[in-house]
């Protein structure tokens, strides 16, 4: 069963499918090493990764398994990360959450903005009950956006990942359907000077 990528506005942002021509920002974000610091592989050093990576959102929407969407802003298109609900399961009524955003970006409410827009449409059309989210324990503005929207920390998966040999901690979220608030998410009003 194949499951439509959803195209989804919010007050800033629009989030759409893939296409190849994302393939450049797409590599620049997994390439940055301070973007990546928290991931749970190294940084991109080929291209290719980035084509591989849309071609893998293609098949991952053709076998419904779940969606990962481009977030770019609504005014002027430039591209600001990614977003995706992954593993999709019908019978279990979950999948898993995930998303990086381009370091300029940070501190702008673009992940909790984005995260809420994609959960709304994932409770409505895929009927989740949980949806689940990791990040590293070092990553405390990851786990910000989490709670924002949400998500309870439920535990740790001690030494889970292995990075170029740096073994790090990941805090597991849960958020259940009857805890969720599909009310807006507030945006940010930027300081006037």
């Amino acid at each position: 069963m194949s499951l439509a990528t959803p195209t989804l506005r919010t007050a800033r942002l629009r989030l759409r499918p893939f296409t190849h021509a994302d393939a450049d920002p797409l590599f620049a974000l997994h390439s940055s090493t301070h973007v990546m610091r928290y991931w749970d592989s190294p940084p991109w050093v080929e291209r290719a990764r980035a084509e591989g990576f849309i071609n893998r959102c293609d098949k991952m929407a053709d076998e419904g398994t779940g969606a990962r969407v481009a977030i770019e802003c609504a005014s002027d298109g430039v591209f600001v990360g990614w977003c995706g609900l992954t593993g999709w399961n019908p019978d279990y009524r979950s999948a898993s959450l995930g998303y990086v955003l381009d370091e300029a970006m940070w501190g702008h409410g673009y992940a909790t903005e984005a995260a809420h827009a994609l959960l709304r449409w994932a409770f409505d059309a895929l009927d989740l009950n949980r949806v689940q989210a990791e990040t590293d324990t070092r990553n405390a503005a990851s786990a910000r956006v989490l709670e924002k929207i949400g998500f309870v920390r439920e535990g740790t998966l001690r030494e889970d990942c292995v990075v170029n040999g740096e073994v790090s901690d990941s805090w597991v979220f849960g958020l259940i359907r009857r805890e969720w608030q599909p009310t807006a998410v507030p945006v940010p009003v930027p300081p006037t000077n």
